[in-house]
């Protein structure tokens, strides 16, 4: 049984999530539409990861960042 039929992050990692929006709008932007230090200062997806994955707020946005855009990544 499906436990989350209309979770639109069900099924995609963190990982795939930074790294699809980091290529599609670059660490600069990212920066500048969520201010946070891991997009702003000295960025890479492993450093984003580990903060993000530590910091509930900050993923909440980095998330919703994706669901708002999901239609540019739904072709893969």
């Amino acid at each position: 049984m499906n436990e989350q039929p209309f979770n639109p992050l069900h099924g995609v990692t963190l990982k795939t999530i930074v790294t699809e929006l980091e290529a599609h709008f670059g660490f600069s932007e990212l920066g500048g539409i969520i201010n946070i230090r891991c997009f702003t200062h000295d960025p890479s997806i492993k450093s984003s990861l580990k903060f993000l994955r530590k910091t509930p707020w900050a993923r909440e946005k980095v998330e919703a960042l994706y669901i708002k855009n999901q239609h540019l990544f739904s072709d893969k």
